[in-house]
C-alpha cells in the first residue's frame, strides 16, 4: 500500500474514529456514573438509548413537532423514567436484601421490557431513517473529509462531556454523588441522602443515553436491536477503568478509531473483532484499565 493512501487512511480512520467514538464515550459515561455510584451494571442502558431514538422519531416524525420541542422533551422524557425506575424497582429490590446480583438482572428485565414494547407498537418492525436537520455537506481536516453532521455529532457530544464534569465536580450535587460513590456510610452520615442522589444518578445517564441517541440517530437505520451498541460502551468503560469517568471518555474514543482503522487498513468484518480484543489487551496487561488506579486485594 503506497504511503500517501496509509496516510491518508491513516488521518480518515481518527477523524471517524473520534465522532463515533464521541457517542460511545458518552454512554460510556452513563454506565461508570450508576456503576461508580450504585455498584449496578446497567444493562438496560442500550435499550434506553433505543427507546429515545423511537420516541424522537415519533415526536418529529408523526405527531410532527420541531426538532428543538422533541429533542428537549424526549431527553427530559428517558431521564424522568430512569429516575422513576430507580425509585419504584430498584429501591424496593435494593430494600429487600438479596444479593447484589439481583439489581443486575432488574436491570437487565428492563431492557426486555423496553425492547418488547418498541416491537409490540410496531415501530420496530421494520428499520426507520431518523431525519436529519443538519444540512448536507463535508468539510477537509488535512485530508479527512468529516460531512456536518458528523462535526454537529462531536461538537455536541464534547458540550454535553463537559458540562457533565462540570457539574460534576464544581457543584454541590456533583460533590454529593462522588461522595456516595466513595464511601456510602460516611455519606450518609453526613447528611447526604442516599436514595435522592442515586435517583438523579440515575436521571444523568438517561438523559445522556438520550442525547447520544439523537446525535448519532441520524447516521443509523433505527431497529429495536440498536441498543447492541452498549455491548461498545461496555467495551470503552472496560478498557478506560469502569471506575474512571475520565477512563470512560477516553475509552470511548479508543473503541471508535480502533473500530475505523481496522475497517480501513484490515476489512470491514473485523471491525466487530476490534473492540473485543482491545478488551483482551487491556485485561491482560492492565485489568483494572488504563485509569483505573493500582490494584487493590480485599479480604472477603
Amino acid at each position: 500500500m503506497d504511503s500517501e493512501i496509509v496516510f491518508l487512511f491513516l488521518q480518515q480512520g481518527i477523524a471517524s474514529g473520534l465522532v463515533t467514538g464521541s457517542v460511545y464515550a458518552l454512554l460510556a459515561l452513563a454506565l461508570v456514573i450508576v456503576f461508580r455510584t450504585t455498584d449496578v451494571a446497567n444493562f438496560a442502558e442500550g435499550e434506553f438509548y433505543m427507546a429515545a431514538a423511537y420516541l424522537a422519531f415519533f415526536l418529529i416524525a408523526l405527531v410532527g413537532l420541531p426538532i428543538w420541542v422533541a429533542a428537549p422533551a424526549m431527553v427530559v422524557a428517558i431521564a424522568a423514567a430512569a429516575g422513576l425506575f430507580q425509585r419504584i424497582v430498584l429501591r424496593r429490590v435494593a430494600a429487600a436484601r438479596g444479593v447484589s446480583v439481583n439489581l443486575v438482572i432488574a436491570t437487565l428485565g428492563l431492557s426486555y421490557v423496553l425492547k418488547g414494547f418498541v416491537r409490540a407498537t410496531g415501530f420496530g418492525d421494520t428499520p426507520r431513517s431518523f431525519p436529519s436537520v443538519v444540512p448536507e455537506g463535508s468539510v477537509t481536516l488535512g485530508q479527512a473529509s468529516l460531512s456536518y453532521l458528523d462535526l454537529a455529532i462531536l461538537g455536541a457530544a464534547l458540550t454535553v462531556m463537559a458540562a457533565f464534569f462540570a457539574i460534576f465536580n464544581l457543584t454541590r450535587t456533583g460533590r454529593a454523588m462522588r461522595a456516595v460513590g466513595m464511601n456510602r456510610r460516611a455519606a450518609q452520615l453526613v447528611g447526604i441522602h442516599l436514595g435522592r442522589t442515586e435517583r438523579l444518578v440515575w436521571i444523568f445517564a438517561g438523559g445522556i443515553s438520550a442525547i447520544a441517541a439523537i446525535l448519532i440517530a441520524p447516521k443509523l437505520l433505527m431497529t429495536a436491536e440498536m441498543g447492541g451498541v452498549v455491548t461498545l460502551a461496555f467495551a470503552a468503560a472496560i478498557v478506560g477503568g469502569f471506575a474512571s469517568l475520565p477512563g470512560a471518555v477516553v475509552g470511548g474514543f479508543i473503541i471508535g478509531i480502533a473500530e475505523n482503522l481496522v475497517g480501513l487498513f484490515v476489512s470491514t468484518r473485523a471491525i466487530t473483532v476490534a473492540p473485543f480484543v482491545i478488551i483482551m489487551m487491556v485485561l491482560i496487561f492492565k485489568p483494572q484499565g488504563l485509569f483505573g488506579g493500582r490494584l487493590r486485594v480485599r479480604k472477603v
